[in-house]
């Protein structure tokens, strides 16, 4: 599975997205979003049945913004620097 297909699930079915919100995030059309969604489902679904390994991999995407020094997704405390620790220590 790629990194694109791992967050479109994210988005569409963790973030609970529209198709529309989950294409201005990814900066892509909507139909792509649409068949990324869909090659990642038959994936999931392929690796369920078959009760096989899910590896995540490849994509172009960059993680956290180079100016950025602690980025974080807003519910955890992990960030770019200073994995767990309150700001300003």
């Amino acid at each position: 599975m790629t990194v694109d297909e791992y967050e479109a699930i994210r988005l569409l079915d963790l973030e609970g997205l529209t198709q529309e919100e989950a294409a201005q995030r990814m900066d892509v059309a909507r139909t792509t979003v649409q068949r990324i969604y869909a090659a990642a489902r038959r994936k999931v679904a392929e690796a369920l049945y078959e009760g096989s390994i899910l590896r995540i991999e490849g994509g172009d995407y960059e993680f956290y913004p180079p100016e950025d020094t602690a980025w974080g997704c807003g519910r955890c405390r992990r960030h770019r620097r200073g994995f767990g620790r309150k700001h300003g220590e």
